[in-house]
């Protein structure tokens, strides 16, 4: 469905995974199989823009008194917006079976978390005033997941649950370690790749505005240093719990993400000079040998109020992953129930199966199998 990532960019590789991010599973089947809808029972849209932040909203003829709030995911700088905002390509599966459907393209691209939280919160607390949804549900892909997820602990009062699906279900500060992670792993393996500056970890390095180009030519460059030691790109890439396949869009997306988070918070938001790493063959060798980095205060600070996610849910949350997602690692899965269980609220979560090949990409039975899932649980 259309990508969580970027809307209508189409970029090869890591802009596949992008793309995956931004709007919602593309990958998978879209709901073309849907029938149409004639004229006359088409769902009444409503758009427009609250505080920066463009929005849609679609009630069907025949509502149900229940609102869904879709939630995109990560959208790279700059990338052009359609006027008014677009349908989620998720939408239709929701208006079919009678519910109305709220979306924020939220003010700020990027990484942004805070900012959409409140793009959301005010989209949601305009509906409620027009039209009283008796059940309010939040669905969130990739990023959005997050924002779903971290919605849910801070204004859990306003829904009766929420559905991440491929979403990005950790603390913020937690994606950004781990960008830097790979960025410095690939520097350590790969110091002759011919980047300029310190490499593809260097904080100073300029964010990757003019897209596509700055990302294909970024992708060509690893790809290439990449291909003069396959043995060590298979080391980088089981550490990175990612195919080899998928290496260079994986590492190009951290590069995107950390450069962009790093103009976004005034600096580097995050600090590897105490971290020890493990899982790169020849760890005492890789430890003393990697690239460390202080962060700068400011921007930690900053970053750990995007999305300090604690586990306490007092709603029904339903998570699903993808099988083979380059952009969420089988590492993060259990990382939100385990903040539950430790915040005693495990018995808020169910951790659904795996499902489709990619990142996002689900199949509209599978994203609706799951909102029928979290349905059932709110009771």
């Amino acid at each position: 469905m259309r990508s969580i990532l970027l809307r209508g960019a189409a970029l090869a590789v890591s802009f596949t995974l992008l793309a995956a991010c931004r709007s919602e599973p593309r990958q998978s089947a879209p709901p073309a199989t849907l029938p149409a809808v004639p004229q006359s029972t088409a769902p009444r849209v409503d758009s427009g823009t609250f505080a920066g932040a463009p929005w849609r909203f679609e009630i069907p003829t025949d509502w149900n008194g229940e609102l869904v709030v879709l939630l995109h995911g990560y959208e790279p700088r700059g990338v052009p917006r359609a006027d008014p905002w677009p349908a989620n390509e998720a939408t239709p599966l929701f208006l079919a079976r009678g519910y109305a459907v709220a979306e924020s393209g939220y003010a700020s691209q990027g990484w942004a978390v805070v900012e959409a939280i409140a793009d959301n919160e005010r989209l949601r607390a305009y509906v409620v005033n027009r039209h009283a949804p008796r059940r309010t549900w939040l669905v969130g892909f990739s990023m959005g997941g997050q924002i779903a997820v971290a919605s849910l602990e801070r204004h859990g009062a306003s829904y009766d649950g929420a559905l991440s699906l491929c979403g990005a279900n950790v603390p913020a500060t937690q994606v950004f370690e781990d960008a830097l992670r790979s960025l410095v792993a690939f520097d350590y393996f790969f110091p002759d790749a011919g980047l300029p500056g310190a490499g593809l970890s260097d904080p100073k390095a300029a964010p990757l505005d003019d897209l596509p180009a700055d990302q294909i030519a970024l992708m060509q460059t690893v790809g290439t240093a990449l291909a003069t030691n396959p043995a060590a790109a298979a080391t980088l890439a089981q550490a990175l719990e990612v195919s080899t396949d998928g290496l260079v869009g994986a590492l190009s997306l951290h590069a995107l993400l950390l450069r962009e988070m790093t103009v976004r918070a005034g600096g580097l938001p995050v600090d590897n000079r105490e971290t020890v790493y493990s899982g790169f063959g020849d760890d005492a060798a890789f430890n003393a040998g990697v690239r460390r980095y202080p962060a700068d205060a400011q921007a930690a600070s900053y970053l750990a109020g995007v999305a300090d996610l604690r586990g306490t849910i007092g709603k029904p949350l339903v998570l699903r992953y993808n099988s083979d997602d380059p952009t969420i690692p089988p590492r993060y899965h259990g990382v939100y129930p385990a903040l539950a269980a430790e915040a005693g609220r495990a018995d808020r979560i169910t951790v659904m199966p795996p499902a489709g090949e990619g990142h996002c990409a689900f199949a509209p039975e599978q994203m609706l199998e799951a909102f029928d899932l979290l349905v059932r649980t709110a009771g």
